[in-house]
């Protein structure tokens, strides 16, 4: 039976023998060299293409593999390694190493992975660890058919596949360095012949290319399940205010969002209030206005927020009276919506909540707001724990730690207190 063809690689498939020898010779004479110039004199060049071209050119599916290094390239220059540029670009590697983009091969896919096979990986590759040199290190580990049989070359760093959405997944294309503008009276770049501008790194399409599926992409209730860039298209922030301006504030490497108390806070506006209705009859109101969120909040289906209402008495006590949630709930398979209390952009919703109170006074009504940034997430994992004799034993450990990580990241975000009206 022939092995696959060498244009394996480009489709996503690391290809094994021949084939991965004809596309890389860096990787141990496995890996076909792409054309790389030599370094030159350090440089800053700025990318004549518009930014719709530089993206479709940037963000191809999938990401070409680097090809051999730049003989004038050091083994520092040379490494994909996050850690390799963390040597001269100290902040961006600290603050990168705390966001999500790090953790973004965590347990909670890696458990996955071991369910699937290469075709169905490389689709939560696309985004999760996009470099070709990422897709091949899943694959030894895997034991998939296509894995190249020869280690890495010296520029791979065997960690590199858990190392989430990398420095070189945005920066390196064929070992060449690319990024925003520099900033005014920034010197040119010393190392690695310097970089290519673009004004595309300063552009929410930039984000696209995995914070939103194509209209032919995965739905639930007619609804994509990544959908960000339209929600934010559509809301009041499109004209001059792109996804970098909140989540890459003064180009910090941070993406915060619902999993950072501060930035949730500072998403919404919550007002509280305890309307009588009659004898012992109130409503518990709470209206939520999305001030800050350039998109839905939360902006798809995993997170939640939980408003948990309760009537705490004189002495303390609290008495649960009901729960709404902000969120788009679906079932597990993600096949059925439960329902969908989303907030958009600029939008504004009420919970209420009748409850009773037997004395006029004497006690306070209380909002206890819990964002559970993984909720869906727990149920999944939670479900398929209970089923766990039937999965594979290396897909065991791994779930259950993803488990525990989900739950670790829950927080209250507030408490806000009324008491009835005299």
């Amino acid at each position: 039976m022939p092995r696959p063809a060498a244009k394996a690689l480009a489709a996503g498939n690391p290809g094994s023998g021949t084939a991965w020898r004809r596309r890389a010779a860096a990787w141990a004479a496995v890996v076909l060299s792409l054309a790389v110039a030599a370094c030159g004199p350090p440089q800053r060049s700025t990318d004549p293409a518009s930014v719709e071209d530089f993206l479709a050119r940037h963000w191809q599916d999938p990401i070409a593999p680097q090809g051999s290094p730049p003989s004038a390239y050091s083994a520092l220059e040379a490494s994909l390694s996050p850690a390799a540029c963390g040597q001269c670009h100290v902040s961006q590697f600290k603050t990168w190493q705390d966001s999500r983009h790090a953790k973004a091969m965590g347990p909670g896919i890696r458990w996955q992975l071991t369910l699937m096979d290469q075709a169905a990986a490389n689709r939560c590759l696309r985004c999760h660890a996009p470099l070709a040199e990422q897709k091949a290190l899943v694959a030894i580990e895997q034991g998939w058919g296509t894995a190249p049989s020869q280690p890495p070359p010296a520029y791979v760093d065997p960690g590199l596949a858990h190392d989430g959405l990398v420095c070189a997944a945005c920066h390196v294309r064929a070992h060449r360095r690319y990024g925003p503008p520099a900033r005014p009276g920034a010197a040119s770049a010393p190392a690695h012949g310097g970089f290519v501008e673009s004004a595309a790194f300063g552009d929410s399409r930039f984000c696209a290319t995995c914070h939103q599926f194509p209209p032919d992409g995965p739905r639930t209730a007619g609804k994509l399940h990544e959908d960000t860039y339209a929600q934010w298209l559509a809301s009041p922030y499109a004209p001059d205010k792109p996804c970098q301006a909140c989540h890459m504030p003064d180009r910090q490497h941070l993406w915060k969002g619902i999993h950072d108390p501060q930035t949730t806070r500072e998403a919404i506006d919550v007002q509280l209030e305890v309307v009588p209705l009659g004898g012992s009859r109130h409503e518990a109101r709470a209206t939520v206005r999305n001030v800050g969120a350039g998109h839905h909040f939360p902006t798809y289906m995993v997170p939640k927020v939980e408003l948990h209402f309760l009537r705490t008495d004189a002495g303390g006590k609290a008495t649960p009276i009901g729960q709404r949630v902000i969120g788009w709930t679906v079932d597990t398979g993600i096949t059925r919506e439960i329902e969908d209390t989303r907030i958009p952009a600029g939008g504004t919703a009420r919970f209420v909540v009748p409850f009773e109170a037997a004395r006029p006074s004497g006690w306070e009504l209380e909002l206890r707001i819990v964002v559970k940034p993984g909720e869906h997430y727990e149920r999944v994992f939670g479900a398929s724990l209970a089923q766990v004799d039937r999965l594979p034993p290396a897909a065991r450990a791994p779930l259950q730690e993803a488990l525990r990580q989900v739950r670790s990241v829950e927080y209250e975000l507030m408490r806000l207190r009324r008491s009835p009206a005299p």
